[in-house]
């Protein structure tokens, strides 16, 4: 996809957790582990954005975990939150703005996007810290935020 912005993107981050496990793809572009996720594209609320990036990067159907209102509003679609924001490097000259989402699986079958990832694989909080792994501290940080809030 294209930028929107020249210098700063919004994207989501998601940390499917199950069976006491978090989902990571190994990234082929930047080389290494990451979470399931994206840019929002245009159009699209990043709810949406999760949910597709979610089923085209994992192949699974999921189910967003967060504050959400108790009811809905007219003229409002209610979102449900994402779990932490952050604005980080891409290169020297790009940001992105990442909504964290934390999710459980609903639905679909594991299935690796061959085109973005070389590979996909549930991490227990052992394998997250193991340095043959060289999960970014971020990360670890964030799938053991994710790991704890769905037990």
């Amino acid at each position: 996809m294209a930028h929107i912005f020249h210098d700063l993107d919004y994207t989501v981050s998601l940390f499917i957790v199950q069976d006491r496990q978090v989902l990571l793809v190994h990234h082929r572009k930047l080389g290494r582990w990451l979470p399931v996720g994206g840019h929002i594209e245009i159009g699209e609320d990043p709810e949406e954005a999760a949910v597709r990036e979610a089923k085209e990067e994992s192949g699974y159907d999921i189910e967003l975990v967060g504050a959400r209102p108790p009811r809905d509003f007219p003229g409002t679609k209610i979102l449900t939150a994402p779990s932490y924001l952050d604005v980080h490097d891409i290169s020297e000259h790009h940001r992105h703005v990442g909504l964290i989402y934390f999710a459980r699986v609903a639905g679909g079958e594991l299935q690796l996007a061959e085109a973005e990832h070389h590979a996909i694989r549930w991490f227990t909080p052992e394998d997250l810290a193991d340095p043959e792994f060289e999960v970014p501290e971020a990360i670890q940080f964030y799938a053991g935020e994710a790991l704890k809030a769905i037990s």
